[in-house]
């Protein structure tokens, strides 16, 4: 099964802040035996947010969403995402009581300033569920396979592996992914597109990929004239049985495309 990811933030987007995001999803997905179908970045923008969401809820795969469900001024998903559905956000009473008990705690009686703000993290799209938060109880929210989490990681990543282990768990480990790669020195990129296109015309379940790499190991003047690529096939399942027979054609055809050296990558199968 694959996931997406959607990353919000101004200080992630402009670079003031790291971000840890991107590698904890893909180890957690694996780890699980899932797979990262893609990955965005978005600014803190009410518009941007809700176009993108639009999109994705098209998309119908789950999603994972980071950042921009607090209650000051630029935090804007929660809205995004009721403008994305055409729903109003409405409290959510569950997560209003827990912020009641929370403000209490503060010693901020519930009509006053503090809670009224506090308060707003409680707002939701209307039917949206609870993701537990265990770090400060203020909960994210889930809706249309869609799971809305702070943009803190000590926050966030607890409550992703709650959400797998809620409702992902009979999707662990039940398609295996493939890969076979290698660097692949004497020949341009140019050159093996016609091979990728016919392996996925002769064999639709495997995926090609290319991408060209530097010789770092030779002098500056002469990496722009020695090619080298990273080349590789993908397969899913059941289609994994025949991927060492498509490998294998695949080499022998790039020795006659004129491939001087080919070096198979260690890490070449994940699953």
């Amino acid at each position: 099964m694959q996931i997406g990811i959607i990353i919000i933030g101004d200080e992630i987007v402009n670079g003031s802040r790291q971000d840890s995001h991107f590698v904890f999803f893909r180890q957690l997905l694996q780890q699980h035996g899932l797979y990262m179908a893609w990955a965005q970045y978005l600014p803190d923008d009410r518009a941007i947010i809700s176009r993108q969401l639009v999109q994705s809820f098209k998309e119908k795969i789950p999603v994972f969403v980071t950042g921009g469900i607090g209650a000051t001024p630029d935090d804007h998903t929660r809205q995004a995402c009721a403008d994305a559905l055409n729903l109003p956000l409405v409290p959510h009473p569950e997560a209003l009581k827990t912020i009641e008990v929370i403000s209490a705690e503060y010693g901020d009686r519930l009509d006053s300033p503090a809670h009224f703000q506090r308060a707003k993290m409680a707002d939701f799209p209307l039917g949206a569920a609870l993701i537990p938060n265990p770090f400060n109880n203020i909960a994210g929210f889930s809706i249309q396979e869609h799971y809305f989490l702070p943009g803190f990681p000590k926050m966030a990543h607890p409550m992703a592996q709650w959400v797998l282990d809620q409702y992902y768990r009979q999707n662990f480990f039940q398609h295996k992914l493939n890969t076979k790669a290698a660097l692949v020195d004497g020949i341009p990129e140019s050159r093996i597109v016609p091979l990728m296109e016919q392996i996925e015309q002769n064999w639709p379940s495997i995926k090609t990929f290319s991408l060209p790499t530097i010789r770092e190991d030779l002098p500056a003047n002469e990496q722009i004239h020695q090619y080298r690529l990273e080349f590789g096939l993908k397969a899913w399942g059941k289609d994994c049985a025949i991927l060492p027979e498509v490998w294998e054609d695949a080499v022998k055809k790039l020795k006659q495309l004129g491939a001087t050296n080919i070096i198979l990558l260690n890490k070449s199968s994940e699953g």
